[in-house]
């Protein structure tokens, strides 16, 4: 049957039946979405696998790793500084051989074939710690310098405000006694007991700003007893005389005290002046006049007489090539190495290690001015 629609004289195509519509996923595939994809693979996955059990390490013992390790080499270090030192301490001498002045080195006195100047520093407190600061390491270095025949003369460079009185004592008989010239070589201070022991040489230099001389004696008696009253603190000194505690400085001192330790100053004092007088070669009553306990300049010690001239190092070596009667020479240092490093060495000579060794040398590592003047 034909239909007629709003155009009359158009013909339309009669229409199929239409056929009932499918659903349109049926009719049309779509992209899973992700999520779809997500799913189907996890619904689709073989099946987990139960994990093995792991088993628990123990804790890390790294550090005992690294402790044996640092042993080790401090192990190979140590038979490396052995198996070295020998050759160092045989060629030290020839590897500095033919410096010019002022070039020579401690190992180089066992070496000298021509006529030197032996150079001792004296630097620091004078006390008993066996440097040259102290009585048995000066005597050291100039018994040193005494049975070298090629050691013509000694300059002793001095850089102290002093230091134990009786220390000092003994250093200046050392330099009385020692048998080839001498000449002092003052850095910035030279007083009290370096002075009484510089006063022995032959020579002295200074620099006019040269803090030099305070000849005097002084003792120190502290007194806290007023701070331990406020403390509350109360002390009980038993002694086996009344004096016996005089110096602990829980008490004040008696008048007889303070009179004994005057003249025991006294005394001491004298012993000093002496000293001073008996090296300088001036009257005892001239040096008793300049023991004031004050320092003077360079200048005024020139003039006083208590020093000689104004020099250098340098002035003071060729000064003792002069009274040593040489004009060519070289020089030396009569300072000796550390103790410390000397029994080190000692300690590392050895083979076999134990731990009193261990113990030794952790002890030299670790380690590296009573009346006054």
């Amino acid at each position: 049957m034909m239909q007629q629609d709003g155009n009359p004289g158009a013909w339309q195509q009669p229409q199929q039946p239409q056929q009932p519509q499918q659903p349109q996923q049926a009719a049309q595939w779509q992209q899973p979405s992700a999520y779809q994809q997500a799913y189907a693979q996890q619904a689709y996955a073989a099946p987990a696998q139960v994990p093995t059990p792991v088993p628990v390490q123990p804790k890390s013992r790294g550090w005992i790793v690294a402790l044996v390790a640092v042993v080790l080499m401090f192990v190979f270090l140590m038979v490396s500084v052995v198996s070295c030192s020998n050759a160092v301490s045989s060629s030290m001498g020839q590897a500095f051989s033919g410096m010019g002045a002022l070039g020579t080195t401690d190992s180089d006195v066992d070496y000298l074939t021509e006529d030197a100047i032996g150079i001792i520093d004296m630097s620091g407190t004078i006390q008993y710690d066996g440097t040259t600061c102290s009585p048995e390491g000066l005597k050291e270095q100039l018994d040193r310098a005494e049975e070298n025949d090629h050691i013509k003369a000694v300059v002793l460079r001095v850089d102290s405000g002093g230091g134990t009185a009786t220390a000092g004592e003994e250093m200046a008989s050392y330099l009385r006694d020692f048998s080839k010239p001498v000449v002092v070589s003052s850095a910035s201070l030279n007083a009290s007991a370096a002075y009484e022991i510089s006063s022995q040489a032959d020579f002295i230099y200074v620099a006019k700003t040269t803090e030099i001389g305070a000849i005097g004696t002084v003792m120190q008696s502290m007194d806290y007893s007023g701070l331990l009253d406020k403390l509350g603190i109360n002390v009980d000194n038993i002694a086996s005389a009344d004096s016996k505690d005089s110096s602990y400085g829980t008490r004040p001192l008696t008048d007889e005290e303070r009179a004994y330790y005057q003249a025991m100053v006294d005394q001491i004092n004298e012993t000093f002046i002496e000293t001073v007088a008996e090296g300088r070669g001036m009257p005892v009553d001239e040096v008793r006049a300049l023991a004031t306990g004050m320092v003077f300049t360079g200048i005024d010690a020139v003039d006083n007489g208590l020093a000689d001239d104004f020099g250098t190092k340098e002035d003071a070596v060729a000064k003792a090539a002069e009274l040593a009667g040489i004009a060519e020479y070289t020089t030396v240092s009569l300072d000796s190495y550390s103790s410390d490093f000397t029994d080190l060495l000692s300690l590392l000579s050895q083979n076999n290690y134990d731990e009193g060794d261990v113990a030794a040398v952790i002890k030299e590592l670790e380690s590296h001015g009573t009346l006054s003047e």
